[in-house]
C-alpha cells in the first residue's frame, strides 16, 4: 500500500531524526554546562540502567539500539569513569552484569532534571493533544518495523 503523505525528501528527512538530533544536541550542552563528564551517548546507557539496573551487555545493545562494540566502548568508558561496573553473571559466566556505582547513582537526580528541562523546552508550544497524537504514531512506525 502507497502512502501519498509526504513528498519527496520529507520522509528522508522525518526519518533521520532531525528532532532527536536537535534535543540530543540541547541536552549535551546543559550536561556540559552543568561541568559533567558525559555524553548522550554514555548518558543514555546509565538511562536504562537507573531504570533497570544489572542488565547485560547484550541487553543494553537492545534497550539503545546501538551494536556489541559500541555497548562495549560506551560500558568501558563508563567503567574508567568509576560510573559502572562489570560483575559475572551468578548464572552464566560467559555474561557480565552492568552495575552501577554509587557515582553513577548520584548523577541520576540531576542529569534526569537536565533531560526533563530539555524535553520541557523542545514541546513549549506543542498542544498535549498533538503530543499524544505524536506518540501513537511514532509507537506504530515502530511496531512495524521491528
Amino acid at each position: 500500500m502507497s502512502n501519498q503523505h509526504f513528498k519527496k525528501g520529507e520522509l528522508y528527512s522525518f526519518i533521520t531524526g532531525k528532532a532527536s538530533t536537535a534535543i540530543a544536541r540541547r541536552l549535551q550542552k546543559k550536561l556540559n554546562a552543568a561541568g559533567m563528564n558525559l555524553t548522550i551517548e554514555q548518558w543514555s546507557v546509565l538511562y536504562h540502567l537507573w531504570k533497570d539496573d544489572g542488565k547485560s551487555q547484550q541487553e543494553l545493545c537492545n534497550a539503545t539500539f546501538r551494536d556489541k562494540p559500541s555497548i562495549t566502548r560506551l560500558v568501558d568508558n563508563l567503567e574508567k569513569l568509576n560510573l559502572v561496573k562489570r560483575v559475572p553473571s551468578e548464572n552464566d559466566g560467559r555474561i557480565n552484569k552492568i552495575t552501577l556505582t554509587k557515582q553513577a547513582q548520584k548523577l541520576q537526580e540531576q542529569t534526569m532534571l537536565l533531560a526533563e528541562e530539555t524535553l520541557n523546552e523542545s514541546l513549549v508550544s506543542v498542544p498535549p493533544e498533538k503530543i499524544e497524537i505524536c506518540k501513537e504514531v511514532l509507537q506504530v512506525v515502530y511496531d512495524n518495523l521491528k
